[in-house]
């Protein structure tokens, strides 16, 4: 994982705002070489969700993009319909660290029996991690009996 800071935080909002695609083959493979043995025993990938409006304004989800090439590598399902954010929360950036805690709560829901399984999440970046948290504990109430994440980056405190 990295410090989201210059020349990373530009090479993200890069493949996220400016559309280049090949850094998340990139960053997939870096994830790959870190996380090799992260999750050994996981069940599936699950790319972090965007609202359908966000969805539609970018165009894809970053997320995807680097969940994809993980999951052919492990031979793990990539699960894209399993939960949806169903609250359009403003994004992240920008935002006090107390209002980051509050932003995602309720954001996300799973309608799926999770029941005994290990999810690994996969994301752009971290900052406090309340977002992480938010789908971990969603999760869990399907049943998921464990959850982790891999980041690509993480800010650096203070957020």
């Amino acid at each position: 994982m990295y410090d989201f800071a210059f020349p990373v935080d530009a090479m993200v909002h890069a493949l996220k705002y400016r559309h280049q695609l090949a850094l998340a083959a990139c960053f997939a493979a870096e994830l790959r070489e870190l996380g090799s043995d992260f999750g050994a025993d996981a069940d599936l990938l699950l790319p972090m969700p965007l609202h359908p409006r966000r969805l539609a304004e970018r165009g894809f989800n970053q997320a995807v993009e680097l969940a994809r090439p993980l999951a052919r590598r492990r031979a793990l399902p990539l699960a894209l319909a399993l939960v949806s954010k169903v609250r359009d929360i403003p994004a992240q950036a920008g935002l006090g660290r107390e209002e980051r805690q509050r932003n995602p709560r309720g954001a996300f829901v799973c309608d799926m029996d999770l029941h005994g399984q290990r999810v690994i999440v996969v994301d752009d970046v971290m900052t406090t991690g309340a977002t992480l948290d938010e789908l971990a504990r969603c999760l869990k109430r399907s049943g998921a009996i464990w959850v982790g994440n891999l980041v690509v980056a993480r800010t650096p405190a203070p957020y």
